[in-house]
């Protein structure tokens, strides 16, 4: 019997995918936000594709600061942004 892959859907164009295929972006319990590469991290996530498509939509329609509940730093759309470019390259 095959084990049961979780999934998530992702905040910039709704599509469900594998777990590990996604970016997590983390709230941490005392409003930190960062990425979440293991999918470890305590606090509220949101996930992204692995492309700057999604990126570019999520940011657009501010939907990781709906899905965390704050808004989100210039920083962290950066770092995923560079992440993102670095997974492509």
């Amino acid at each position: 019997m095959q084990k049961k892959v979780p999934m998530r859907q992702c905040t910039g164009c709704r599509a469900m995918k594998e777990k590990r295929q996604l970016i997590r972006v983390v709230k941490a319990p005392d409003g930190e936000i960062s990425l979440d590469f293991k999918g470890k991290k305590p606090g509220r996530g949101a996930y992204l594709c692995k492309n700057a498509e999604c990126l570019a939509k999520a940011k657009k329609s501010k939907a990781l600061e709906r899905a965390l509940e704050t808004s989100i730093p210039e920083a962290v759309y950066a770092e995923l942004s560079d992440r993102m470019e670095a997974a492509d390259g």
